[in-house]
């Protein structure tokens, strides 16, 4: 493998490669012909750049060749290019006093004596278990470094200029050169461009070989870069422990719930369930005309459902979720910075300049008050028409993925009505758990859907914008994706949260057949509550998408190396000819210019199920844990086997995720503290517990939150025609007066004493 990353003369190494396909029978047309000649001006002026090339012809087609153009950067271009971008490079030390040399002896001996004391802890030997193998990963060296200059070369720790300056670094040099390298006599530049045109059909690194170890020193043969440099990887490994604790509160709450069923806490399920209690309360039909009385105990399945997450633990574990995401930042920060200063990323966007495409793309300029050079930049008046017609199109997005929410909503509600119009009684008997679970899985599906149509329109819509830098550019990628996608995932889960069941009177209300929400009105919860409803929504759509996504990022890149191989292979003259380096690599999956932001979209939503409705489903933290072990893994086999090597790049922090991470931590607070209040029962409970009951425990709680209607208050084209006789009355959920009541059906006294209780409970949960 090593004699394949480099020339034909053994010495030089590659850098990069550039492939590209040219017909070699019969006439060429105008467009190759146009092609051709980019291809020999753009080489022209790669050389004129100082970079070396060589041109392999080896691999034939039936009709048509791959060429494959290795690129080499010498030392001579290596410096300049490095000098130019303020490449930090480890320094000679020549002058460190005895003083600052003890104090140093001095730090080392105290850290070692407490690793040693530590050592025998159990926190710190469980804590072990997350530390790299140093049998496999050697060590970073430790070295000061300076920003390089060539006039200052002996002062820089230079045992070989092949291996002084790291892989990603010559290749992130070549880059910067062909990025801005002309291919015509007008202003166009950039290799992107011909990428697009499909001049080229990729330009890559090579990756250093296969996966393999070398037991003689015990070191990795292959690319320890994706374990030692990416941020990704030291964000994903942070955040994934420090969802043990996490998981393991939240699997406490869940056993809490699931050992105290019996117990006193769960006497509302316990009447529910009860054939004398639950089983002579008949409640109110759920539609008008074919829906039938149901007795309460029909729903003592999700009463039961409901408790194991509804239950007093549930209330401390809200609380300590609020906690641990706020603590989980501040610490990502000082881990950050920590990794910033290791990795010596300090000021790195500082030094940022603009896009290729933005300065091609430009035709205005200025001249700038700090450097006194012309530079291009957009007018205002252009930016702000490019922000409204951007803005309008996600706007527009997020009223699409409304609808496939109303949609969902009115599948529910018709499925309902179908089941019990069908006269089926098994049916009938599972109509709501059915329509909650099919529900959720259709919600799945369409925002797997919408997903992938609104990434390419995103990616157009960044385009039109024309950011001026590549951090400006994946920042507003960045955010018109998360707002989608945040309001694709958790539209349903808010809807059912904080809306279902709101906007309903009560049975036989007239307003509710002429309105034009009259869907929605009609639209309840289960006697046992929303809860239940809502951890069946989450689970499934939070589950459910990590499953998909895990098996697409396992089958894909596989099926989609498996065929190109097939294709390189079946169109391959040689077939005993062994594959080189640049072959093997280019039948791989193209990362793209954006190739981890799909991981980081996924982990931030995945933190929003874990922060935002946790109340609801105290195992999601657990779920995620089990999830990012293999996610790990995953990525990093992925990244290493699947995919071309990314193009190097220097980040000194994990960009506009971390002002995402911070909004959703904030709406967690907030979003818990209602879901508490107004989803769960847990108010409801204590105010009757305490200022209703005459025992101070919940007996006679469920008849106290259910209100009486008489059912001769039906309209008659709100009767079902049967030939059964309708009780005189029926009971549904909610606080109004009872029908011989002067205010009959208005809100009665002890709604408003729930009300102001939930409202003191938000505001003391905030304040807390």
């Amino acid at each position: 493998d090593t004699e394949t990353l480099l020339f034909r003369d053994g010495k030089r190494r590659i850098d990069m490669v550039l492939v590209y396909e040219e017909e070699d029978y019969g006439v060429m047309t105008l467009a190759e012909v146009t092609r051709r000649e980019m291809r020999r001006v753009f080489q022209e002026n790669l050389v004129k750049e100082g970079l070396e090339l060589e041109l392999e012809e080896k691999h034939m087609a039936f009709d048509q060749e791959k060429f494959f153009l290795k690129v080499h950067v010498p030392w001579k271009a290596l410096t300049r290019y490095a000098e130019v971008m303020n490449m930090k490079m480890p320094i000679k030390v020549t002058k460190i006093s005895d003083y600052r040399h003890y104090i140093i002896y001095i730090v080392q001996e105290v850290e070692g004596g407490l690793q040693n004391k530590r050592g025998g802890l159990l926190p710190y030997k469980l804590m072990k278990i997350f530390e790299y193998d140093h049998t496999r990963i050697a060590k970073e060296p430790s070295f000061y470094t300076a920003t390089y200059r060539q006039d200052k070369e002996e002062q820089f720790i230079i045992k070989d200029r092949e291996t002084f300056f790291t892989a990603a670094q010559r290749s992130q040099v070549v880059w910067q050169i062909m990025m801005r390298a002309k291919y015509d006599d007008s202003e166009k530049v950039g290799i992107r461009r011909l990428l697009n045109s499909g001049t080229y059909l990729a330009a890559f690194p090579l990756h250093e070989g296969s996966y393999s170890r070398d037991r003689r020193n015990g070191t990795n043969l292959d690319r320890r870069v994706i374990t030692l440099v990416s941020l990704y990887f030291g964000w994903l490994g942070f955040y994934t422990k420090m969802l043990i604790p996490a998981s393991v509160v939240g699997l406490l709450c869940f056993f809490y719930g699931l050992l105290s069923m019996n117990s006193s806490d769960n006497i509302p399920s316990m009447e529910i369930c009860d054939p004398s209690v639950g089983g002579n309360i008949t409640m109110c039909p759920l539609c008008d005309k074919v829906c039938d009385y149901q007795k309460l105990n029909s729903s003592c399945v999700f009463a039961q459902i409901t408790y194991l997450f509804d239950n007093p633990a549930t209330v401390f574990f809200a609380i300590f979720m609020s906690f641990w995401a706020t603590m989980f930042l501040e610490l990502w920060k000082r881990q950050q910075a920590v990794i910033v200063w290791e990795w010596d990323l300090q000021n790195v966007e500082d030094d940022e300049e603009p896009r290729p495409e933005f300065e091609t793309s430009v035709k205005t300029f200025r001249t700038n008050p700090v450097t006194m050079e012309k530079e291009p930049y957009l007018p205002t008046w252009s930016k702000a028409w490019r922000f409204l017609a951007t803005s309008s199109a996600v706007l527009f997005m997020v009223f699409v993925v409304l609808g496939a929410v109303l949609g969902t909503i009115i599948y529910r509600i018709s499925v309902v009505t179908v089941i019990y119009g069908s006269g089926e009684q098994f049916l009938k008997t599972h109509a709501k758990i059915f329509t909650s679970i099919t529900a959720a899985v259709i919600n799945l599906v369409l925002i797997m859907i919408l997903t992938k149509l609104y990434q390419r329109l995103a990616l157009w819509l960044t385009n039109l914008e024309n950011p001026r830098t590549q951090t400006e550019y994946e920042d507003s990628y960045t955010f018109k994706i998360f707002v989608f996608q945040f309001v694709n995932f958790y539209s349903s889960l808010i809807y059912i949260a904080f809306f279902k069941g709101r906007f309903f009177v009560h049975p036989g209300d007239a307003s509710a057949r002429n309105s034009a929400f009259t869907r929605l009105k009609i639209d309840v919860c289960d006697p046992a509550g929303c809860l239940s409803e809502l951890c069946i929504q989450l689970s499934i759509i939070m589950v459910g998408k990590q499953l998909l996504n895990n098996f697409l990022e396992i089958l894909y890149p596989k099926m989609y190396n498996w065929w190109s191989k097939r294709v390189h292979r079946s169109n391959t003259k040689n077939l005993e000819r062994k594959y080189t380096r640049w072959e093997e690599d280019f039948q791989l999956q193209d990362p793209g210019r954006l190739a981890l932001f799909e991981e980081y979209l996924e982990m931030v939503l995945q933190y929003g199920f874990v922060t935002l409705f946790v109340a609801a489903f105290p195992l999601a933290p657990l779920f995620a844990l089990l999830n990012n072990i293999g996610e790990i893994r995953l990525d990093a086999y992925k990244m290493v086997t699947q995919a071309r090597r990314p193009l190097a790049e220097r980040v000194q922090d994990i960009g506009a995720w971390y002002g995402i991470l911070q909004g959703v931590t904030y709406a967690s607070v907030v979003s818990n503290a209602f879901v508490i209040a107004y989803t769960s029962d847990f108010i409801p409970r204590m105010v009757y517990k305490y200022v209703y009951s005459p025992t101070e425990n919940l007996v006679g709680y469920i008849d106290s939150s259910l209100s009486e209607f008489n059912t001769s208050d039906y309209r008659q084209d709100m009767v079902a025609d049967t030939d059964a006789e309708d009780p005189s009355t029926c009971q549904y959920r909610g606080y109004r007066n009872p029908p011989n009541h002067e205010k009959k059906y208005d809100l009665s006294p002890q709604y408003w004493h729930v009300f102001a209780a939930r409202l003191a409970f938000v505001v003391v949960f905030e304040v807390i």
